[in-house]
Protein backbone atom coordinates (compact mmCIF):
# COMPACT_ATOMS: atom_id res chain seq x y z
CA UNK A 1 0.00 0.00 0.00
CA UNK A 2 1.42 3.44 -0.88
CA UNK A 3 0.69 6.60 1.50
CA UNK A 4 1.10 10.14 1.29
CA UNK A 5 2.10 11.88 4.53
CA UNK A 6 1.20 15.31 4.04
CA UNK A 7 2.36 18.35 6.16
CA UNK A 8 1.81 22.03 6.45
CA UNK A 9 4.82 23.41 8.02
CA UNK A 10 8.45 22.06 8.23
CA UNK A 11 8.43 22.27 12.13
CA UNK A 12 5.11 20.20 12.06
CA UNK A 13 8.39 17.38 10.91
CA UNK A 14 10.83 17.65 13.72
CA UNK A 15 9.83 14.29 15.04
CA UNK A 16 9.78 12.37 12.09
CA UNK A 17 12.23 10.49 10.08
CA UNK A 18 13.44 11.93 6.60
CA UNK A 19 12.14 8.56 5.45
CA UNK A 20 9.37 6.33 6.79
CA UNK A 21 8.59 3.15 5.30
CA UNK A 22 5.67 2.67 2.95
CA UNK A 23 5.34 6.84 2.74
CA UNK A 24 6.12 9.57 0.66
CA UNK A 25 6.13 12.66 3.03
CA UNK A 26 5.14 16.21 1.25
CA UNK A 27 5.29 19.35 3.43
CA UNK A 28 2.89 21.80 1.55
CA UNK A 29 3.44 25.03 3.18
CA UNK A 30 0.97 26.69 5.55
CA UNK A 31 -2.82 27.87 4.17
CA UNK A 32 -5.39 26.61 2.01
CA UNK A 33 -3.63 28.33 -1.72
CA UNK A 34 -0.59 26.69 -1.13
CA UNK A 35 -2.13 23.33 0.29
CA UNK A 36 -4.35 22.75 -3.10
CA UNK A 37 -1.87 23.04 -5.06
CA UNK A 38 1.17 21.50 -3.82
CA UNK A 39 -1.63 17.82 -2.63
CA UNK A 40 -3.17 18.33 -6.21
CA UNK A 41 0.46 18.47 -7.71
CA UNK A 42 1.72 15.48 -5.29
CA UNK A 43 -1.75 13.21 -6.45
CA UNK A 44 -1.36 14.24 -10.22
CA UNK A 45 2.05 12.43 -10.32
CA UNK A 46 1.31 9.67 -8.32
CA UNK A 47 -0.79 7.17 -7.65
CA UNK A 48 -1.80 6.51 -3.79
CA UNK A 49 -3.94 4.30 -1.88
CA UNK A 50 -4.56 6.78 0.73
CA UNK A 51 -3.69 10.57 2.01
CA UNK A 52 -2.71 10.60 6.08
CA UNK A 53 -2.17 14.52 7.13
CA UNK A 54 -0.31 15.41 10.14
CA UNK A 55 -0.07 18.50 12.00
CA UNK A 56 -1.10 21.18 14.78
CA UNK A 57 -4.50 22.85 15.54
CA UNK A 58 -5.70 25.72 17.86
CA UNK A 59 -8.38 24.08 20.21
CA UNK A 60 -11.59 26.29 19.94
CA UNK A 61 -13.07 27.85 23.36
CA UNK A 62 -11.99 24.75 25.05
CA UNK A 63 -13.91 22.35 23.12
CA UNK A 64 -11.09 19.35 23.58
CA UNK A 65 -8.10 19.15 25.97
CA UNK A 66 -4.77 18.67 24.81
CA UNK A 67 -3.88 15.39 22.73
CA UNK A 68 -4.46 14.05 19.32
CA UNK A 69 -7.47 14.16 17.43
CA UNK A 70 -8.77 12.36 14.14
CA UNK A 71 -10.76 14.86 12.17
CA UNK A 72 -14.19 13.66 10.96
CA UNK A 73 -15.06 17.14 9.31
CA UNK A 74 -13.88 20.67 7.72
CA UNK A 75 -15.43 23.85 7.53
CA UNK A 76 -14.12 26.78 6.61
CA UNK A 77 -14.41 30.22 8.91
CA UNK A 78 -13.12 32.74 6.52
CA UNK A 79 -15.56 32.78 3.28
CA UNK A 80 -18.98 34.12 3.10
CA UNK A 81 -21.77 33.51 0.16
CA UNK A 82 -23.29 36.34 -1.37
CA UNK A 83 -25.89 37.12 1.45
CA UNK A 84 -22.81 37.14 3.60
CA UNK A 85 -23.72 33.84 5.57
CA UNK A 86 -20.25 32.94 6.68
CA UNK A 87 -18.72 29.51 6.64
CA UNK A 88 -20.82 29.51 3.06
CA UNK A 89 -18.13 29.58 -0.23
CA UNK A 90 -19.84 30.61 -3.91
CA UNK A 91 -19.11 27.21 -5.32
CA UNK A 92 -17.34 24.78 -3.12
CA UNK A 93 -19.34 22.94 -0.48
CA UNK A 94 -20.21 23.98 2.90
CA UNK A 95 -18.61 21.04 4.57
CA UNK A 96 -16.14 18.40 3.77
CA UNK A 97 -15.90 14.65 5.42
CA UNK A 98 -13.48 12.02 5.38
CA UNK A 99 -15.77 9.02 6.26
CA UNK A 100 -14.25 9.08 9.68
CA UNK A 101 -16.05 9.58 13.21
CA UNK A 102 -14.12 12.38 14.38
CA UNK A 103 -13.84 16.11 15.32
CA UNK A 104 -14.86 18.99 13.15
CA UNK A 105 -11.87 21.53 12.53
CA UNK A 106 -12.65 25.26 10.82
CA UNK A 107 -9.74 25.94 7.95
CA UNK A 108 -9.02 29.53 7.04
CA UNK A 109 -5.81 31.58 5.88
CA UNK A 110 -5.41 33.25 9.37
CA UNK A 111 -3.38 32.24 12.19
CA UNK A 112 -6.17 32.42 15.07
CA UNK A 113 -5.17 34.08 17.81
CA UNK A 114 -8.52 36.17 19.25
CA UNK A 115 -11.41 35.57 21.03
CA UNK A 116 -13.50 37.27 18.82
CA UNK A 117 -12.27 34.83 16.01
CA UNK A 118 -12.88 31.76 18.56
CA UNK A 119 -16.34 32.90 18.92
CA UNK A 120 -17.30 33.04 14.82
CA UNK A 121 -15.74 29.77 14.79
CA UNK A 122 -17.50 28.07 17.59
CA UNK A 123 -20.79 29.19 15.72
CA UNK A 124 -19.81 26.86 13.05
CA UNK A 125 -19.56 23.83 15.11
CA UNK A 126 -15.58 23.36 15.19
CA UNK A 127 -13.95 21.99 17.68
CA UNK A 128 -10.69 22.41 16.32
CA UNK A 129 -9.13 25.15 13.92
CA UNK A 130 -6.16 25.13 11.12
CA UNK A 131 -4.93 26.66 8.15
CA UNK A 132 -5.36 23.56 5.79
CA UNK A 133 -7.73 20.70 6.15
CA UNK A 134 -10.43 21.42 4.53
CA UNK A 135 -8.34 21.70 0.92
CA UNK A 136 -6.66 18.58 1.92
CA UNK A 137 -10.00 16.62 2.37
CA UNK A 138 -11.58 18.65 -0.33
CA UNK A 139 -8.66 18.13 -3.08
CA UNK A 140 -8.28 13.93 -2.12
CA UNK A 141 -12.15 13.94 -2.82
CA UNK A 142 -11.34 15.11 -6.43
CA UNK A 143 -8.55 12.56 -6.51
CA UNK A 144 -10.88 9.74 -5.12
CA UNK A 145 -8.11 9.02 -2.57
CA UNK A 146 -9.13 8.05 1.19
CA UNK A 147 -7.84 10.66 3.66
CA UNK A 148 -7.04 10.61 7.28
CA UNK A 149 -6.33 13.59 9.32
CA UNK A 150 -4.62 13.53 12.50
CA UNK A 151 -4.13 17.29 14.55
CA UNK A 152 -2.49 17.61 17.81
CA UNK A 153 -3.56 20.29 19.67
CA UNK A 154 -0.97 22.92 20.22
CA UNK A 155 -2.99 26.03 21.78
CA UNK A 156 -6.14 27.11 22.57
CA UNK A 157 -6.36 29.78 19.69
CA UNK A 158 -7.05 32.58 22.01
CA UNK A 159 -4.39 35.76 22.48
CA UNK A 160 -1.04 34.33 22.66
CA UNK A 161 -1.77 31.28 20.57
CA UNK A 162 1.10 32.02 18.14
CA UNK A 163 4.08 32.20 21.27
CA UNK A 164 2.35 28.74 22.55
CA UNK A 165 2.21 26.90 18.96
CA UNK A 166 6.08 28.38 18.50
CA UNK A 167 6.61 26.52 22.03
CA UNK A 168 4.27 23.49 21.33
CA UNK A 169 5.04 22.39 18.11
CA UNK A 170 8.16 19.87 18.50
CA UNK A 171 6.01 17.98 21.21
CA UNK A 172 2.89 17.69 19.04
CA UNK A 173 5.29 16.47 16.04
CA UNK A 174 7.06 13.49 18.72
CA UNK A 175 3.59 12.32 19.21
CA UNK A 176 2.27 12.60 15.85
CA UNK A 177 4.99 10.28 14.98
CA UNK A 178 4.50 8.19 17.66
CA UNK A 179 0.83 7.80 16.66
CA UNK A 180 1.79 7.13 13.07
CA UNK A 181 3.97 4.23 14.19
CA UNK A 182 1.35 2.68 16.20
CA UNK A 183 -1.34 2.87 13.99
CA UNK A 184 0.80 2.16 10.96
CA UNK A 185 3.40 -0.36 12.27
CA UNK A 186 6.33 1.63 11.10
Amino acid sequence: MRRLLVVAHRDELVGFPAEIAGFDILLTGPGKLLAAYELTRALDRTAYDEVVVVGTAGAVAGAVGPGIYEVGAAVQHDVFDLAGVRGRHLSMPERVETGTDGVTIATGDVFVDDAEAVALIQSLGAQLVDMETFVYIWVAQRFGIPIRVLKAVSDDAQDGATTGWDDAVAACSAALYARIREDYGV
